[in-house]
C-alpha cells in the first residue's frame, strides 16, 4: 500500500532540494497537529538518521538510504526503530523533477500500511509550507538582502523554535542565547540578570523572545514574574547590543497587543494609539520602553505586538481544540468581544520582515488584517472541525481559572487591532482569513 502526493513549487530544483538539506527543514515540515516530537534532525539526507518520539515515548527512527541518494533528484528514508518498523512499515521517497528553469515538481511517495486518507493532510501541509517558505526567502533575496547572523533568546519556545527553523532553512545563521552551558558554536550562555559584555559581538541582529508565560492566575507572584522577566532583561540586553563590538544593527523584541488595554470598544487600534489601562498595558509599555538603549545607540529597533497566536502546538488553540473536537466548545462570555489573532507562520514572517526591512521600526501590530468577534471565531473553529458549538462559557468560567483580573485582561479582552504599519509596507499575509488559518494548522483541508 502506498500514497503519492505531488505539487509544483516555483523555485529551481537545485534550490528546492538544497532547502531540505538545511537545519530546521524537518521542523518546518512537521504538521503541528501530530503528536510527534523531534529529538534530533538527520545530519545528512544521504546516510543520516532523524530521531523522533511518538506518544508514550515510542521511538521513531528515520534512516536515510545512501544507495538511493541522488541529488538534486531524490532522497529516501525508512523507519528502522522497533517496534514501529514492524507495526507500521514506512519507506518515504522524496523526488524532485525539473519542470522549468525556475520551477520543480515535488513528489512524496510513501510505502506504508497507514491509510492514504490519514496521510494526505500531512503532505498537503508539507507542500504548502515548503512553497510558502521558499517564496518568502526568495522575495528578500531578490531585494538584495544578505544572510544574517541572528542571536535569539527564547529559541526553544513556541515562536522561537519555529522562527529559528525558518531562518536556518533560509541560510541565516542563528545563535541561540541559552541559560545553560552552550552545546556548540551556535549557542552562547546568556544570563538575563547580568549578560556578558561580549554576548552580542559579531552578531548582525537580535530577536528577544524570552519571558515568563502571561497565562495564569494574576496573583502577586505571577504579575511579578511576568514583569521582571521582561523589563529588566530587555533593558540589559539592549545595553549590551548598544555597546557590542561589531555588534547588531537591528534589535527586535517581542511585545503584545495587551498594550491597548482589555477593552477599547469597536474602534480599530493602530500602532500610534495611546496605551490602555490595566496590568498588561502597563507591563507592555515598560517592556517596549526597555529597548531604548539600543534605539538611542542608533540600532533600528522593532517591538512586535503579537496577537492571539493560532497553532495547536500552544496558546489558546491548543486548549480549545480538544474541547471543540469533543463537541464541548462555545463562545466565551457574551461573544461580542473582538479577537485579534495571527497565524503562527504569519507571525514568523513579521519577525523576518522586522529583521530585513529597513523601513520598519518601533511598535508593529502582528495580527491578521481580519479580526473576528469571539462568537464568529467559535463558529469558524466548530465548522472546520465539523462539530457543534452549543456550550457557551459564562464569564465566571475564565474567572475560576484566571481570577477576575486575568479573565478580564486575557480570556475576555476586547481588542480590535489593525496591522497598519505592515499594510503600509505592502506586507502580504499567508493566511489572513481565519478559516484558511485553522484548516492549515489543524490539517482540515478541503478536497486536496
Amino acid at each position: 500500500m502506498g500514497i503519492e502526493y505531488s505539487s509544483i513549487v516555483e523555485a529551481p530544483r537545485e534550490e528546492v532540494f538544497a532547502w531540505h538539506t538545511k537545519p530546521g527543514a524537518f521542523t518546518r515540515l512537521s504538521p503541528p497537529w501530530q503528536p510527534m516530537r523531534l529529538v534530533k534532525e538527520a545530519e545528512s539526507l544521504e546516510s543520516g538518521r532523524a530521531e523522533l518520539r511518538l506518544p508514550g515515548g515510542v521511538p521513531w527512527i528515520a534512516q536515510h538510504e545512501a544507495d538511493a541518494y541522488d541529488p538534486p533528484r531524490r532522497f529516501v528514508d525508512r523507519s528502522v526503530a522497533w517496534p514501529v518498523r514492524l507495526l507500521v512499515p514506512w519507506r518515504h521517497t522524496h523526488t524532485f523533477d525539473e519542470v522549468a528553469a525556475a520551477s520543480a515538481m515535488v513528489t512524496d511517495y510513501v510505502e506504508t500500511r497507514i491509510p492514504a486518507a490519514l496521510l494526505r493532510p500531512t503532505f498537503v501541509y508539507r507542500h504548502r509550507q515548503l512553497a510558502d517558505d521558499l517564496a518568502r526567502h526568495s522575495f528578500w533575496q531578490e531585494e538584495g538582502h544578505d544572510r544574517l547572523v541572528v542571536a535569539v533568546t527564547g529559541s526553544s519556545g513556541l515562536v522561537g523554535s519555529a522562527l529559528c527553523a525558518f531562518l536556518t532553512t533560509g541560510g541565516h545563521r542563528v545563535i541561540r542565547l541559552v541559560r545553560r552551558d552552550p552545546r556548540g558554536d551556535d549557542e552562547r550562555r546568556w544570563n538575563p540578570d547580568a549578560p556578558a559584555s561580549d554576548l552580542l559581538d559579531s552578531v548582525d541582529a537580535v530577536v528577544h523572545l524570552a519571558g515568563a508565560s502571561i497565562a495564569g492566575r494574576f496573583t502577586d507572584g505571577h504579575r511579578r514574574a511576568v514583569r521582571e522577566s521582561r523589563v529588566g532583561p530587555t533593558r540589559r540586553l539592549a545595553e549590551v547590543a548598544a555597546d557590542a563590538s561589531k555588534g547588531p544593527r537591528v534589535f527586535v523584541s517581542a511585545s503584545a497587543i495587551g498594550y491597548y488595554g482589555p477593552d477599547r470598544g469597536d474602534r480599530p487600534l493602530v500602532e500610534d494609539d495611546e496605551t490602555g489601562d490595566g496590568f498588561l498595558a502597563d507591563v507592555v509599555a515598560a517592556w517596549e520602553a526597555a529597548s531604548a538603549p539600543a534605539a538611542d545607540a542608533g540600532l533600528r529597533t522593532v517591538q512586535v505586538r503579537t496577537g492571539i497566536v493560532q497553532t495547536p502546538r500552544g496558546g489558546v488553540l491548543r486548549l480549545q481544540w480538544p474541547l471543540f473536537e469533543a463537541g464541548l466548545g462555545g463562545r466565551l462570555g457574551s461573544g461580542t468581544q473582538w479577537l485579534s489573532w495571527v497565524d503562527v507562520d504569519d507571525l514568523i514572517d513579521v519577525y523576518h520582515r522586522a529583521l530585513l526591512d529597513d523601513g520598519l521600526s518601533g511598535p508593529v501590530n502582528a495580527v491578521s488584517p481580519e479580526p473576528e468577534r469571539n462568537s464568529e471565531y467559535t463558529a469558524v473553529l466548530a465548522s472546520v472541525l465539523r462539530r457543534p458549538a452549543l456550550l457557551p462559557v459564562p464569564k465566571f468560567g475564565p474567572e475560576v481559572l484566571l481570577g477576575e483580573q486575568g479573565a478580564r485582561e486575557l480570556a475576555l479582552a476586547n481588542q480590535r487591532v489593525s496591522p497598519a504599519k505592515l499594510i503600509a509596507r505592502g506586507h502580504t499575509f499567508r493566511r489572513p482569513e481565519l478559516e484558511s488559518c485553522l484548516r492549515h494548522q489543524l490539517g482540515r483541508f478541503r478536497n486536496e
